[in-house]
């Protein structure tokens, strides 16, 4: 280590001296820093009590890390006294690593830890000393394990499994774990089958010191046994069911110590709530949510020494006179931040008042963390269970309470509170949809800032629930905004680069939220969470159920909608991160958001190199081809949007014809009739850009595509039909495909959209189509097939075309504009025509050579309908500022197409739309002269 510091250091003292010899520096300046910098720093010099002090201000993950230094902090690392505490929920240990775990944990006093597996291992550290064991997930934990880890523990004061419930466990490891801990002071159990007498009486008779039980949400328990228990001085039942309440009324009101009781979420009785109170100890009765009790029983029920919290009872103020005998009320939060919102409600000015309280004695503290501990856990049961109208409890109560929750000094009260806050915001968890005034009461009443300090936490699990909470409350505009100011981006921008999975999880999902607003994607580009989140991709690529992968590429996806951004995303790795994704990540979710997030870097054209730099990633357009088959709509809707948007690049096109993308696209259009409008449009527009290539285009063609693509084109949905009028344009270029089409019936259809469409854009391009159909062409290739449409037939849908096609051009034409500007060719009144023709949209389509070279052609067929069509595509295809004008004159340059253009605009018997449109596209030449091309 010395060695390091020795190397560094006389690398700055060269700096420095060369420094000084070049540069006119103050030489007082000069010897200073250079005799700072000869100092050498010896870090094992440092006092080991100070090294230990700064070790317990780690986490155990740091401490671990840091221990790996040298051989004296290693030795000072693994000091007993820094492990007194234990948190492994976020990771899988195997027997070895907990092994090597035991040596450091002999005076281990609490652990906790998610998961049967993880309770497996717990038994290999060997903490004999150990007296708080807390667990979640424990739904394969089986008697079995239960009886070995209360043997191993022996000195266990507290058990805590759950909110999950325990369905493996029995009566019989309760029985067991009476009979090896003791010392028991506090138990508490989640959704047990059974709890039978035995099993209580176990607990009464060896655990004389058992002063908390608890069990939630459990089928049965043995009330009668229950009231055996002299020693409880906190009892809860909350959510269980099958009591009898008239027993459980009048043997519990007679246990001697019991000062507070938690019936919520049960079917208690109005009589037995009424007994339990007039009990002679008993202070505190809980009772949220009981449907069989309401606010007209109760009007008459007064005290000061006794309390009943239920949703049509002042909660907060009943909190706040609770111990009036002890001259103070318990606190519900130590926390002591101010408001970041100057609201002067009701809500708040409770929040203050509880929060400004003291502790009066030992008794009050027990049942203030007991309160906390039991409200936190039933507002979360209520909040997901969804329960309908208690908009007024919520908004009134929950979030004032919840608020103080998230100041305990109890860390998994903190947790459940945040978790709590995350849940009963949201309305609709599949479309991500929360309750506006309950997510902007959080914000009025300073929640965001306590989120934001909860998640600065060096607590893992709490800076996890914390960054849950700030996600959801995201997803509403006025608190993502409230998050951005509050400094939250670059929170969570770090909390993704947490080393502990879930907190990364829950950091991304706040990312993606916020990257919604387009406000906040510079701000997340700023704070490093681009590059956080292509790590966490390369870091994780797989396994937790694809929730991390799929955040992360969610919120890439928001991300790369921006230009900027997506060129950072490209930079950072991300191209190759989610093809990764897309290749190789079987979760739907995954592959949707991977899509998504390619179909946007792709959708930039020519203002950066991603859509290049995505087809040109090995395996990607045969992964995105892959997905256009996936069973999800949704994998399937952005893996053919992605295709529509690489399609844009030549090379792209070519590839993803080779990689089986026509074939797999025209099995897309084919089956995508009752699919969602996002889906049809997509399947028609990535066959649109295909088509754009001639070989493409007679692919899909015999592939079977027209028919498809005639069917969307029917649709009453412009996006659609104007996808697929733009695919069936590029397809009737080939007179083979313009065959086809007048065989399924495109001609009607096409004639609709030209007549009726909305859409400008879907007009436009159902005439052209209808123009390529019958300038000839067909008729030359129909002679030498033999199925080709009779004659009648195809001349009836040849007028009516024209028909069409005709009154189209004529909508954009006035009459009175169009022969002053024929009389005058004053740049002023071809300019007036001109803006009255153009529809802008067009100004984004690309015509190749053959393209714009038939509609020169068609400037001299001798229908004046289809001259006055070219003459209005080629009108539009060269306006300036159009997106690709440019390139439309260099062709028309080329194919020497002025003189022809002149001709049609000189010509005594063309109409007078051909004539003034040939003219204005004169005009527009001369905005790009063929000597500048």
């Amino acid at each position: 280590m010395n060695r390091r510091v020795r190397r560094k250091t006389l690398q700055a003292k060269g700096n420095v001296t060369e420094a000084v010899t070049k540069g006119p520096v103050n030489e007082v300046e000069a010897v200073v820093c250079l005799a700072k910098e000869e100092r050498e720093v010896d870090w094992s010099s440092l006092p080991d009590d100070t090294v230990v002090a700064l070790f317990s201000l780690l986490n155990y993950r740091d401490r671990a890390s840091l221990a790996s230094v040298c051989r004296t902090w290693r030795f000072l690392g693994s000091l007993s006294c820094l492990w007194t505490s234990l948190d492994i929920r976020a990771h899988n240990l195997d027997s070895t690593t907990a092994s090597s775990l035991a040596k450091r944990c002999s005076k281990l006093r609490s652990i906790r830890f998610r998961g049967a597996s993880a309770g497996n291992v717990v038994i290999n550290l060997e903490a004999k000393e150990l007296r708080e064991m807390n667990a979640d997930g424990c739904r394969d934990l089986t008697d079995a394990s239960l009886s070995m880890l209360a043997a191993r523990h022996q000195r266990l004061e507290s058990l805590q499994l759950g909110p999950d419930f325990c369905e493996k466990i029995t009566s019989d490891a309760i029985r067991v774990v009476a009979l090896c801990c003791p010392r028991l002071k506090r138990l508490r159990l989640s959704g047990l089958r059974d709890v039978d007498g035995v099993a209580i009486g176990a607990l009464v008779e060896h655990c004389r010191d058992l002063s908390e039980l608890g069990f939630f949400d459990c089928m049965n328990v043995d009330e009668t046994a229950l009231g055996n228990a002299a020693s409880l001085r906190f009892l809860s039942v909350a959510g269980s069911r099958n009591i009898k309440w008239t027993a459980a009324s009048q043997l519990w009101v007679s246990l001697p110590n019991l000062v507070a009781l938690d019936v919520s979420r049960t079917d208690v009785t109005p009589d037995a709530a009424f007994r339990l109170l007039f009990s002679e100890s008993l202070k505190v009765l809980c009772a949220l949510n009981c449907g069989s009790l309401d606010a007209g029983v109760f009007l008459a029920y007064n005290s000061k020494t006794k309390v009943l919290l239920a949703r049509f009872t002042d909660i907060v103020k009943g909190i706040a006179t609770l111990s009036q005998d002890s001259h103070s009320a318990p606190n519900l939060s130590g926390m002591k931040r101010i408001n970041h919102y100057n609201n002067t409600s009701n809500n708040n000015s409770k929040i203050s008042n509880v929060r400004n309280s003291r502790i009066g004695d030992n008794k009050s503290s027990e049942v203030k963390e007991w309160l906390e501990w039991v409200l936190s856990h039933a507002l979360l049961r209520i909040a997901e269970s969804s329960t309908p109208g208690l908009d007024s409890f919520w908004l009134k109560q929950g979030t004032p309470i919840l608020l103080n929750l998230l100041g305990s000094l109890q860390e998994d009260v903190q947790e459940r509170a945040a978790t709590a806050l995350a849940t009963f915001v949201v309305i609709d968890d599949e479309t991500a949809t929360v309750d506006p005034a309950r997510a902007e009461a959080v914000m009025h009443g300073g929640g965001i800032g306590f989120l934001l300090d909860l998640a600065k936490s060096r607590r893992e699990g709490v800076q996890s629930e914390a960054a849950k909470a700030i996600a959801n409350l995201s997803v509403n505009a006025d608190v993502a905004k409230a998050v951005a100011m509050e400094g939250g981006i670059s929170i969570l921008a770090a909390l993704a680069r947490s080393p502990n999975r879930w907190v990364a999880e829950e950091a991304a999902g706040g990312l993606w939220n916020l990257s919604v607003g387009e406000e906040h994607k510079g701000a997340i580009a700023e704070a490093g969470g681009i590059r956080a989140l292509v790590d966490l991709v390369f870091k994780w690529p797989s396994g937790g159920e694809g929730v991390l992968q799929e955040r992360a590429a969610g919120a890439l996806a928001n991300l790369a909608a921006d230009d900027k951004c997506s060129m950072e995303v490209a930079m950072a790795g991300g191209v190759h991160a989610l093809v990764m994704l897309a290749r190789f990540n079987k979760h739907e979710g995954v592959q949707e958001q991977a899509a998504r997030a390619l179909a946007n870097l792709a959708a930039h054209g020519d203002s950066n190199g991603n859509n290049a730099a995505v087809g040109q990633e090995v395996g990607a357009l045969e992964a995105l081809v892959h997905l256009t088959g996936s069973h999800h709509e949704g994998v399937r809707q952005e893996a053919a949007g992605a295709l529509w948007n690489l399609s844009f690049d030549d090379r792209n096109r070519e590839a993803i014809a080779e990689a089986g993308g026509v074939e797999a696209l025209v099995t897309l259009a084919q089956n995508c009739g009752n699919a969602s409008q996002g889906l049809q449009e997509r399947a028609a527009g990535a066959l649109w850009g295909l088509s754009v290539s001639e070989a493409n285009s007679i692919a899909i063609g015999q592939g079977g595509g027209v028919s498809p693509l005639i069917a969307l084109a029917r649709s009453d949905v412009e996006d659609v039909h104007e996808t697929a009028a733009g695919a069936l344009w590029n397809l009737a270029f080939n007179a083979g495909n313009a065959w086809r089409i007048v065989e399924e019936g495109g001609v009607p259809a096409l004639v609709h959209l030209c007549s009726s469409s909305g859409s400008k854009m879907a007009r436009f391009m159902a005439a052209l189509a209808l123009a390529y159909m019958f300038d000839g062409r067909m008729d030359e290739a129909g002679m030498q097939c033999d199925s080709a449409p009779k004659t009648g037939s195809l001349e009836a849908a040849r007028r009516m075309a024209m028909r069409h096609i005709e009154a189209f051009v004529q909508t954009f034409s006035d009459q009175q504009c169009l022969s002053v500007a024929a009389t005058s060719w004053a740049p002023a009144a071809l300019a007036q025509v001109a803006e009255a023709a153009r529809i802008h949209e067009a100004g984004h389509l690309r015509c190749s050579g053959a393209e714009v070279g038939r509609f020169v052609v068609m400037l001299r067929n001798g229908s004046t309908v289809l001259k006055s069509c070219a003459a209005f595509a080629l009108l539009q295809f060269t306006m300036p500022g159009g997106r690709h004008a440019m390139h439309h004159a260099s062709l028309l340059h080329k194919a020497v197409a002025g003189r022809v253009l002149r001709a049609a605009a000189a010509a005594a018997t063309a109409p007078l739309q051909a004539k003034v449109f040939a003219r204005i596209v004169l005009r527009n030449l001369e905005h790009y002269p063929a000597e500048a091309m």
